[in-house]
């Protein structure tokens, strides 16, 4: 890939992303007049909107003491120097993606026209349109450099907090030495114009064990991409929290094929007589990492030596059957980790195994635990 663009297609965005920025809690439903101009928006999108991006991959890319130097260009932005420097990147894509001119320009006539409810849901509409192009953008190039064994870091832009937006002006410029797609103009201030458009800087790496390491490494939290094993997920539980329990209750062998054998304990307390203590242990075996960690095998049963089990109140119900049912409760398995964290559970809190809700509620908690070692946390000292 030396550039790409793509104008005019379907821009899918997603109903929970709208409602975010839209203000809505997680969860909620729309009803009623919302409702009705939420799906207006939609419809006037997809039969007016044209959406476009564009790719170039950089003729050189390299850090210097004050930021970096793009095609022979210097720019100050602390975060894309400190990335370079700390993964050896040697290479770069710059990017821009535009909602469009005609939903800018249909926001202000309605504006103008004192009709302020369909002004705010088109004009947040186009800030959603930003994000999924933009994720639209990371996965193609994830797509791109994982044969290539190469590593895309997440993107800066000028405006995010440690690149001064009026740097805008000279990245758009370094952009236009090629044709855009789509109008695309930078004020003196460096906003961008249309709007609903964003620039953006992907340092390239090689996948080296550091790079696949560092915290940073995560793109977009709002990428969709089914099976995308740069995604973070949204965790149910604090990372403090995922932190402690992988350092403590999680053991990682790595296994020939890039994949991981993983054993977590689980220690709880049974709901009846007394509170009798419980430990189950869980195994995990995953597979490659640039397949997305397939989950192969898992399993879950008392830990040896341990017999708080026998206490349960559905074990005095169901003896052996009980364990029986445990042991063959396999539902994330063909999924990749990210899908299996991403999967909705619900919130059981009980710490007895008698009831499918608390197991498989702990069965999330493993499955976090994972994820979060294997991505975030370079405290355990897990090879990546």
């Amino acid at each position: 890939m030396r550039e790409w663009c793509e104008r005019d297609f379907p821009v899918d965005v997603q109903l929970a992303e709208y409602q975010r920025l839209l203000g809505y809690p997680p969860g909620h439903v729309m009803e009623g007049r919302p409702r009705e101009l939420a799906q207006w928006a939609v419809e006037w999108y997809a039969a007016h909107g044209r959406p476009w991006l564009y790719a170039r991959e950089l003729d050189s890319a390299a850090a210097n003491p004050a930021g970096v130097v793009l095609d022979g260009e210097s720019f100050q932005s602390e975060a894309l120097r400190d990335r370079f420097t700390r993964t050896q990147a040697g290479g770069a894509v710059l990017a821009a993606v535009s909602a469009g001119i005609e939903i800018e320009a249909e926001a202000q006539r309605l504006w103008r026209a004192e009709r302020p409810d369909e002004y705010y849901f088109l004009e947040v509409l186009g800030s959603a349109i930003v994000e999924r192009l933009a994720y639209i953008a990371g996965s193609r190039l994830c797509q791109w450099a994982e044969p290539l064994k190469l590593a895309v870091l997440p993107h800066d832009s000028p405006g995010y907090p440690s690149w001064d937006i009026g740097e805008q002006v000279r990245l758009l410029a370094l952009l236009k030495r090629a044709a855009l797609p789509g109008p695309l103009e930078a004020l003196e201030s460096g906003a961008l114009t249309p709007k609903k458009s964003l620039l953006a800087v992907y340092p390239i790496a090689p996948a080296t064990a550091q790079v696949r390491r560092l915290t940073d490494m995560q793109p977009c939290d709002n990428c969709r991409l089914p099976g995308c094993q740069y995604r973070r997920p949204t965790y149910s539980v604090n990372a403090k929290a995922l932190r402690k329990w992988a350092g403590e209750r999680l053991t990682l062998h790595p296994t020939e094929d890039g994949g991981f054998e993983a054993s977590f304990r689980y220690d709880g307390t049974t709901c009846t007589n007394m509170g009798r203590a419980l430990a189950f242990d869980y195994r995990v075996k995953l597979g490659p990492r640039n397949e997305g960690f397939p989950i192969e095998q898992q399993e879950c049963a008392p830990a040896a030596g341990n017999t708080g089990y026998q206490s349960m109140c559905r074990y005095l119900e169901q003896g052996d059957k009980l364990l029986a049912a445990i042991a063959e409760e396999r539902a994330e398995l063909g999924s990749t980790l990210a899908e299996a964290v991403g999967k909705r559970r619900p919130a059981a809190a009980a710490g007895c195994y008698c009831e499918p809700a608390s197991r498989d509620h702990k069965w999330g908690l493993v499955l976090q635990t994972l994820h979060y070692a294997l991505h975030e946390s370079p405290e355990t000292g897990i090879p990546q």
